[in-house]
């Protein structure tokens, strides 16, 4: 793993990085908590991260969540580009380089692995595995055994594996891909996500998988009455939780 990023122009939606001290932050920090609760009842290593349709926040929900888990703690954290039609992590973070190897070019090349490929988000304990070849054969590079064969690698290198994964519809990416990870986190855009939609999603799936849903983009006042109480605990807030 010796690609490194130390500078970085962060997307102002990865509050992770960006406000740490905000509120919308500390609902990452609040997720990174369920997520360790439910390691101590059996496996939530290994998380995927998807929604109903797409423009629902996954990606900034993926990428903040992978941020949260490896803030203020020793946990070392991959995070995966796994939606290789429209890949977009590498995007936000600033990792532009068109040449870079990722998550397709590993699977279909033998000679690859993830700590070859993943670069570090420096200072954090933090490494990202972008999508890679656009041209690779998606059913091929998510049904390959080899994949599974990485994730399992990856498990001794790693405390958690986050996985930005494809909409649950249209395509059967994250269907696919939900059969090899411990958990699955489905992002909601909340008073917009039509409830029909996402109960369709979600039957694509085991439902011994969905790890929760998580409601995005809530511009809701914070439980009414304590709305004004709230933001003494956090002057950088920002707002509601907002993602694409």
């Amino acid at each position: 793993m010796r690609n490194a990023m130390s500078t970085h122009n962060f997307d102002s939606r990865l509050v992770s990085f960006t406000s740490p001290a905000s509120f919308a932050a500390e609902q990452y920090q609040g997720l990174r908590l369920t997520i360790e609760r439910l390691g101590h009842r059996g496996p939530a290593q290994i998380i995927a991260v998807s929604s109903a349709a797409a423009g629902e926040g996954k990606t900034v929900t993926a990428i903040n969540l992978a941020g949260a888990l490896a803030r203020g703690s020793e946990a070392r954290v991959l995070l995966v580009d796994a939606d290789l039609r429209r890949p977009a992590i590498g995007k936000t973070l600033g990792l532009l380089d068109p040449h870079v190897n990722g998550l397709a070019d590993v699977v279909v090349d033998p000679r690859l692995d993830f700590p070859a490929v993943a670069r570090h988000i420096e200072p954090y304990s933090l490494w990202v595995v972008p999508a890679g070849d656009p041209r690779a054969q998606i059913h091929r590079v998510l049904r390959s055994p080899r994949l599974e064969q990485l994730l399992q690698s990856a498990r001794q290198q790693f405390d958690y594996i986050v996985i930005d994964t494809p909409p649950l519809l249209p395509v059967f990416d994250s269907a696919l891909l939900s059969r090899i990870v411990d958990g699955l986190l489905v992002v909601v855009a909340a008073n917009q996500t039509p409830r029909k939609l996402l109960g369709e999603a979600l039957n694509l799936v085991d439902p011994g998988k969905v790890l929760g849903i998580v409601f995005n983009r809530d511009d809701r006042p914070l439980f009414g009455y304590y709305d004004e109480y709230y933001r003494e605990y956090f002057p950088e807030t920002s707002g509601a939780v907002t993602g694409a």
